[in-house]
């Protein structure tokens, strides 16, 4: 008998922690909480309270897939990091998979996704070129979807990777980051 996968998918590439849990092509649950900040503190309580209300470990779960972005620098790096770890340390493969690929198994056939970035502009896909917009500029855009969406599609387009082998997931950034390092020669180490 062939099992459909229990893939436990997640989000924190913007201003919200999402979850959701999938087998197959059912989703068990999906749970999302708007935050602008403290997404690294309440990720790994967030995965727990789900798997056990679904009465589910994880050594149960087939594989994780994460929201690699684009969207927040921090964000990204927070959701990236814990599924690389949780990986590695549960054995599973984990799938990282663009809020472009996301968004696109929610929007209409018509309808162009387009992702929220600072200072009124748009990240979207021109054919297969990311771009940053205006979002003035974007028309025909896809309705903004629930974390608790967004994390369902996540965890549901890894079913469609599943069981094929996952590179580690890698942040998926158009942009540069607005902090660069310093310019500055860093100071002499005194011995």
């Amino acid at each position: 008998m062939n099992v459909p996968p229990l893939i436990l998918g997640f989000d924190t590439s913007a201003a919200h922690c999402a979850a959701a849990l999938v087998r197959g092509d059912q989703v068990l649950v999906s749970v999302g909480e708007e935050m602008a900040r403290g997404q690294a503190e309440r990720l790994m309580g967030l995965l727990e309270e789900l798997l056990a209300d679904q009465h589910v470990t994880w050594a149960d779960l087939d594989a994780l897939a994460v929201g690699t972005g684009p969207g927040n620098f921090t964000g990204i790096r927070i959701g990236v990091s814990a599924a690389r770890g949780l990986a590695l340390g549960l054995g599973c493969p984990a799938y990282g998979v663009t809020g472009f690929e996301a968004r696109g198994r929610l929007a209409q056939d018509d309808a162009r996704v387009a992702i929220p970035a600072p200072r009124d502009m748009a990240y979207v896909m021109d054919g297969a070129t990311p771009r940053l917009l205006p979002l003035a500029e974007v028309e025909n855009t896809a309705p903004p979807p629930a974390p608790a969406e967004i994390a369902a599609a996540i965890a549901l387009h890894a079913v469609t990777l599943w069981p094929g082998k996952a590179p580690a997931p890698a942040p998926f950034y158009i942009r540069a980051p607005d902090a660069a390092p310093a310019r500055d020669a860093p100071p002499p180490i005194l011995s």
